[in-house]
């Protein structure tokens, strides 16, 4: 889940022996970094490049990477109008995991509006 350039050595060597070893956990991680990278471009670069990346991973035979890269085929003009933004869902889904939280370390309300109050005091 790290950059390349924020690997430690050992992290380092563990990648080299994969590369050695595991033919489709290397090309598995070989495709994700290309997709990061790619999220990173402007759009204008990245069409092309997202297109010939949900090829490669509907043709690599890694099932997760299959799906996915249909999926990107799909979806490929709501994935350049999100680069082209710069927006992103990710507060909503921090709001959401507090929420969830929340709810968990009450194990149960009798009241709702009990609830309701502890949700808006961590997230209001």
């Amino acid at each position: 889940l790290k950059n390349e350039d924020d690997l430690t050595a050992g992290q380092k060597a563990q990648l080299e022996c994969v590369a050695n070893t595991n033919e489709t956990l290397w090309e598995a991680y070989k495709l994700k970094e290309r997709l990061r990278m790619i999220l990173k471009q402007t759009a204008g670069k990245a069409d092309p490049l997202l297109r010939q990346w949900a090829a490669d991973a509907s043709l690599s035979g890694i099932p997760g990477f299959v799906q996915l890269g249909e999926k990107i085929a799909r979806r490929h003009f709501d994935i350049l109008t999100t680069i082209r933004s710069g927006l992103s869902n990710a507060r909503l889904e921090a709001i959401n995991n507090k929420i969830k939280t929340t709810i968990k370390i009450g194990y149960g309300y009798r009241n709702l509006d009990n609830l309701i109050s502890l949700v808006m005091l961590k997230c209001g």
